[in-house]
């Protein structure tokens, strides 16, 4: 039968100026003029509301076409005897087929095939569209549009679309980025001559990339060349030809798609497009190149057509469009674009479609994420996309999109973990001298840009003098030898950067077994080897610093062994028994400046010290070492505790650099079983006496070191046989969450139980601590023997100790007497 003639696609309707508001918006809801970014909601939702008038009136027209629709069924039923079922999907196939509705379809039916199956003679009908002829002049603005944007596509100099004139001779149909000098010199093309596209032409499949070549349009600024052949079946065939200055890689089978579409639609734009000028102005070039693009595309029209679009109505979409939700073509064109995918345009699509209309620059994404609604439920969908703007219609779209294979997927992966990477491929075919890059490798290996690649032969003129060798090796032992090897170069001072390239390469053997080709790949390494040389650098610095560190130590620990002697010397001729414990850190770095003194001075008197150097290591012992030989010296002149802290004082800024330390200083008077001490901001010593320990009462004191001239109060108490005394340094009870007083209190409570001497008291001591600063302790415990003094009597005021300024309070609990008098 013959078929219907096509009916010319409806515009969408105009905008209608009187049109009333939609339900529920009054004037004085209407958006304001002027250019917004991005479009109200309200706006939106009065478009919507109006697609959804819309959609209702389509209804109600279908409802009405429905006889239409029946009658042109019978029709087919009786001409094509078959029955209504099969009839109606006939119908419903040759609707899709010619693009458009079936009511459409049916009218066309009802009025052309009666007339031309009959051959009734009712009047002269409409006259058989006349067959398409070529445009003259110049070719249409999409050729020229679809050819540069192809080009930029594979970051080609130029482009040229050949058309197969009679006889096989090839014409420049357009040809951006060539000149009208070199187009007219070329302008016919003999099916004799070796070009680029005659060869395609010939070969029936792709040609390329290729070159250099010598004889083809503007060989001698872009010899390489890669030309794609079209043949239709319904109109002359043409090769679409792309041009480089420099070789280029070869295209992704997703650009060669691209590519190839685009050579469709150069194409059928230059030979299908219609003469009626109607059809023309309803159809015109972009429809034509709409149809003609084997991606999934879409016309966009801006909505409203004049001024800031707020939206985009879908006008065509071509044959090869597939819509995400599984709705005909005819449910999808006429609709907005907000209204046909609302979630995708909440996901931004909107937004880019309006940015890309609104700039004129084109957008493409080889991945782009958009959720699209399938019935009520969201589908994400990964797609290739791609936008631009069109001169013809003024301010359409042309946006195609298609879901993204898994090939697709694993060439985009593959060129990321090549660019994430810092690596590039090579092959060399060592029986043509053909040589293959992958993009950016002349970059990778600091190569200026355009640069042919380099034989591996020739690979050791580039690299560092003292690496040459090294690449010689590789290439011996794959191309001689066939193993595959690998090493590390560095290439020639291009600027003031080096780079260190790895080089992996491995032999492709012929039958024989000889080496036919040479692949592998080169790693810009220059960030690894600068990390590995600082990591080398610092490790070696560690080193160093480690060994300092343990000859500290070990100095310092040498320090306080000879200078703290594991026992006290004999006191008992000063009527004391003294035990002695020094607990280093379990840390070798916090080597600390605890120290104790026990000497028996030339008055029979017994010089009592502990002290703790602020600090730790080398510093801290030498500091710890000048203030014990230093008040060991100053006790010889018979000064009282208080007088002897005055001078360490000054001491302590004089001879160890302004080192600040703690101590306690205590004089024990055998004669009168009297004990003068002061102390230098340190922990109190404990009093054990009749089944308690409690802590002494504080005289006032600063640490040493903390002001010039300070005053040191000096106390004295009476001791009685049996009296033990504790001094001791605060890495036995200082902790980080307590106050020292609870842990005071608890070391008193420990040390009130009875013990078999010092030496088990002491060890109690050090074990029941609950310090966890981990610091040193230093302890020093004497016990007054039960022996008479030589002499008793009245405790006169010593030399060289002031006499008070005032009393100061002595210890109070029971048990523990006042002493005689207060210094």
């Amino acid at each position: 039968m013959n078929q219907p003639n096509p009916v010319p696609e409806p515009s969408p309707p105009p905008p209608e100026p009187t049109r009333p508001e939609p339900s529920g918006l009054q004037p004085s809801d209407r958006e304001p003029s002027g250019p917004e970014p991005r479009p109200s909601v309200r706006h939106l939702l009065a478009l919507r509301l109006r697609d959804a008038q819309e959609e209702v009136a389509e209804l109600r027209a279908a409802l009405a076409a429905r006889p239409l629709t029946a009658l042109a069924t019978g029709v087919l039923a009786e001409r094509l005897g078959c029955g209504p079922a099969e009839a109606g999907a006939q119908l419903l196939a040759l609707a899709e087929r010619a693009r458009l509705g079936p009511q459409e379809l049916a009218a066309d039916i009802l009025t052309t095939l009666p007339a031309a199956t009959t051959g009734a003679t009712t009047g002269p009908g409409p006259a058989p569209p006349a067959p398409p002829s070529p445009p003259p002049g110049r070719p249409p603005p999409v050729v020229e549009a679809a050819l540069a944007q192809a080009a930029d596509t594979l970051g080609a100099t130029a482009a040229v679309l050949w058309t197969v004139q009679p006889g096989g001779a090839l014409h420049p149909a357009a040809a951006p980025g060539f000149t009208e000098t070199e187009r007219t010199a070329w302008r016919h093309v003999p099916p004799g001559l070796p070009t680029p596209a005659q060869q395609a032409l010939a070969r029936g499949s792709a040609l390329g990339p290729t070159g250099p070549v010598t004889a083809t349009l503007g060989a001698d600024r872009a010899p390489y060349r890669l030309a794609v052949p079209l043949h239709r079946a319904d109109g002359p065939a043409a090769v679409l030809e792309l041009a480089w200055d420099a070789r280029p890689s070869d295209p992704t089978p997703a650009e060669r798609r691209r590519l190839r579409a685009a050579a469709e639609v150069c194409a059928l734009a230059l030979t299908d497009r219609p003469d009626d000028p109607a059809a023309a102005e309803d159809h015109g070039p972009d429809t034509a190149a709409l149809d003609a693009a084997l991606a999934p595309a879409l016309l966009l029209a801006p909505e409203p057509a004049t001024g800031t679009p707020a939206d985009f109505r879908i006008r065509r979409v071509n044959a090869a469009f597939t819509d995400l939700a599984d709705r005909p073509p005819h449910r999808v064109e006429g609709r907005t674009l907000t209204a046909a995918y609302p979630q995708a345009c909440a996901d931004g699509l909107l937004d880019l479609l309006l940015r890309v209309h609104a700039t004129g620059r084109p957008h493409h994404a080889d991945s782009l994420a958009l959720t699209f609604l399938s019935g009520q439920t969201p589908v994400p969908v990964l797609l290739e996309f791609a936008a631009a703007r069109l001169t013809t219609p003024p301010g359409h779209l042309l946006v195609s999109w298609q879901p993204t294979s898994a090939d697709d997927r694993t060439d985009r992966l593959l060129r990321a973990a090549q660019r994430l990477s810092h690596l590039s491929g090579f092959e060399e075919d060592l029986r043509t001298g053909e040589i293959h890059w992958t993009p950016r490798t002349a970059d990778l290996l600091g190569l200026p840009a355009g640069t042919a690649p380099v034989p591996l032969a020739a690979l050791p003129a580039h690299v560092h003098p003292d690496d040459e060798q090294a690449v010689r090796r590789v290439v011996n032992s794959v191309v001689d030898n066939g193993r595959s090897d690998a090493t590390v170069f560095r290439m020639r001072h291009l600027s003031s950067y080096t780079h260190y390239v790895r080089l992996v390469a491995e032999p492709v053997p012929d039958p024989t077994g000889r080496t036919a080709a040479v692949r592998g790949a080169f790693q810009d390494v220059s960030a690894q080897h600068w990390t590995e040389t600082a990591l080398a650098a610092t490790t070696e610095s560690l080193a160093s610093s480690r060994q300092e560190a343990a000859e500290r130590h070990l100095l310092a620990l040498r320090l306080q062994q000879a200078i703290l002697p594991p026992a006290p010397p004999p006191l008992e001729s000063a009527g004391l028994r003294a035990a002695v414990r020094y607990r280093p850190s379990s840390q070798r770095d916090r080597v600390g400046g605890d120290w104790y003194d026990t000497t028996l001075l030339p008055d029979r008197t017994a010089l009592l010290v502990v002290g703790d150097v602020a600090g730790h290591g080398v510093e801290a012992a030498t500091g710890m070492v000048a203030l014990r030989n230093a008040l060991r010296g100053l006790a010889y002149t018979g000064a009282g505790p208080g007088r002897l802290l005055g001078w360490l004082n000054q001491a302590a800024a004089d001879l160890t650099g302004a080192t600040t330390a703690t101590a306690i200083c205590a004089r024990y008077h055998p004669d009168t079983r009297t004990l003068h001490w002061a102390r230098a901001g340190h922990l109190p010593p404990l009093l054990l006496r009749d089944g308690t320990a409690r802590p002494l009462p504080l005289p006032h004191g600063i640490l040493l070191g903390a002001a010039d001239d300070p005053h040191y109060q000096e106390h004295r108490l009476a001791m009685r046989p049996g009296d033990v005394l504790l001094l001791y340094t605060d890495g036995l009870v200082e902790r980080r969450d307590q106050a020292v007083e609870e842990p005071l209190d608890h070391l008193a409570r420990v040390l009130a139980e009875p013990a078999a001497d010092l030496d088990a008291l002491l060890d109690r001591a050090l074990t029941a601590s609950t310090a966890d600063t981990d610091d040193d302790t230093c302890l020093i415990a004497v016990e007054v023997l039960a022996t008479e003094p030589d002499a008793v009597g009245v405790l006169a005021t010593e030399p060289g100790i002031p006499e008070p300024d005032a009393a100061e309070p002595g210890i109070t609990e029971p048990g523990i007497p006042e002493p005689d008098e207060n210094v």
